[in-house]
C-alpha cells in the first residue's frame, strides 16, 4: 500500500539536489569562466602602426575577431552599426579607444584594460563612449535583471493557457494578447519610469513583446503536443538554458563555447539582443534576432493550434474511479 509513495517521496529526494546541480551548473559556470572568445573588434589607422598593434590582440589566441578599418569615423560607423564592440584607432597622437557601453559595459571595461596593455608604457589611452549606456543604467545591472522575469513571464502565459484547458485559436490569441500586455508594462516601467531604456517607446514595447511570445508560445506548444509535462520542458529550456545562456549580463562572445552561439538561438538570448538594438543603436542588427524569436513564435502558435484540434481525452479515470467508490450491496 505504501510503495507508491515511498517512490515518490525518494523521487523526489533524487530531483530536487538533480535541479539545484543542473541550475548551478547552468547559471554559475558560464559566469565562472567569462572572457572574450572571437570578440568582434576594431583597429583603425595606418598600416604599420595598425599592423603591430593586430599581433599585440592576437597574441591572445581565439580571444578577439579584428576588424581593419582605414579611420575612425568608419571604425564608429562600424561600433553604431553593431558590427564591432568597440575599436582602437592610432592616431599622431597615439592610440586612442571607442567604446560602446551600451553594447556591453563589461566589454567595454574588458577593452579598456585590452587597449592599455596593448599601448607602449606610460602612454595614455583616451576612451570615448561612442554609444554609451543610459546614466541610470551605467552597469547594464537593470537591463540583465529583466530577463529572467521575462523568461517567467512567458512560462507562465503558456502554463496558464495550458492548465486552463485553452486550445486552438482561442489559446494562440490568449498568448499573444498577454505578451502584448506585458511588452507594455515592461516598457512602462523600463523606459518611462526607471529611464534605462532610451529607443521608440513602441518599439522597445513590441520586442519585449515578441519576446515574450516566442517564450509563452514555445511552453504552450510544447505543453500542447506532450501534455502538461511540456510546460516543464518549456520551462527548463526558456529558464535554466535560455536565460542563463543569453549573454544579457555580458555579452555572447564572452560565455564559454558553445553556450554564446546556443543561447542566440533560444529566445531570451534573442530577445536580449533584439531590446539592446532597438533601445540603443536605432535597429541596428536587429534582423536576425526578429527571424529568430518570430520563428520560435510561429513554431509554437503552430503546435498550439494543433494541439487544439485533436479530440479531447475521455475521463476513464473518473469513471472507473467511482465504480471502485460504489458501496458493495449487504447480503442479508
Amino acid at each position: 500500500m505504501s510503495a507508491a509513495p515511498n517512490r515518490r517521496a525518494i523521487a523526489v529526494i533524487l530531483l530536487v539536489p538533480l535541479i539545484v546541480t543542473l541550475s548551478l551548473w547552468a547559471f554559475s559556470w558560464p559566469a565562472a569562466r567569462l572572457a572574450p572568445r572571437d570578440l568582434p573588434v576594431g583597429i583603425a589607422g595606418a598600416a604599420p602602426a595598425a599592423d603591430q598593434l593586430q599581433k599585440q590582440f592576437e597574441q591572445r589566441k581565439g580571444a578577439f575577431e579584428i576588424h581593419r578599418y582605414d579611420d575612425a569615423a568608419a571604425a564608429r560607423d562600424a561600433i553604431e552599426d553593431r558590427v564591432v564592440y568597440g575599436a582602437v584607432v592610432i592616431t599622431g597622437k597615439g592610440p586612442q579607444l571607442l567604446t560602446a557601453s551600451a553594447a556591453s559595459p563589461v566589454v567595454s571595461q574588458l577593452l579598456t584594460e585590452a587597449a592599455k596593455g596593448a599601448a607602449s608604457a606610460g602612454t595614455a589611452v583616451p576612451v570615448t563612449d561612442v554609444v554609451a549606456a543610459p546614466t541610470a543604467d551605467p552597469r547594464g545591472a537593470a537591463l540583465g535583471a529583466s530577463f529572467l522575469p521575462l523568461a517567467l513571464a512567458g512560462v507562465a502565459a503558456g502554463a496558464l493557457v495550458t492548465l486552463m484547458k485553452l486550445g486552438g485559436a482561442r489559446a494562440a490569441l490568449t498568448l499573444a494578447g498577454a505578451a502584448g500586455l506585458v511588452g507594455i508594462a515592461a516598457t512602462a516601467i523600463a523606459h518611462s519610469w526607471l529611464g534605462v531604456l532610451t529607443g521608440g517607446w513602441w518599439t522597445e514595447a513590441g520586442a519585449v513583446g515578441l519576446t515574450v511570445l516566442a517564450i509563452g508560445s514555445a511552453v504552450g506548444g510544447l505543453a500542447a503536443l506532450l501534455g502538461t509535462k511540456g510546460i516543464g520542458a518549456g520551462a527548463l529550456l526558456m529558464v535554466l538554458l535560455g536565460n542563463s545562456f543569453s549573454g544579457v549580463t555580458s555579452a555572447p562572445e564572452l560565455l564559454p563555447e558553445p553556450v554564446g552561439a546556443i543561447g542566440q538561438w533560444l529566445p531570451p538570448g534573442a530577445g536580449g539582443s533584439l531590446l539592446r538594438s532597438v533601445a540603443f543603436f536605432d535597429g541596428a542588427a536587429a534582423g536576425g534576432a526578429v527571424l529568430i524569436l518570430t520563428v520560435w513564435a510561429a513554431l509554437g502558435l503552430a503546435a498550439v493550434l494543433i494541439g487544439g484540434r485533436r479530440p479531447p481525452e475521455e475521463a476513464g479515470t473518473a469513471e472507473h474511479s467511482g465504480h471502485r467508490h460504489e458501496p458493495a450491496l449487504a447480503t442479508r
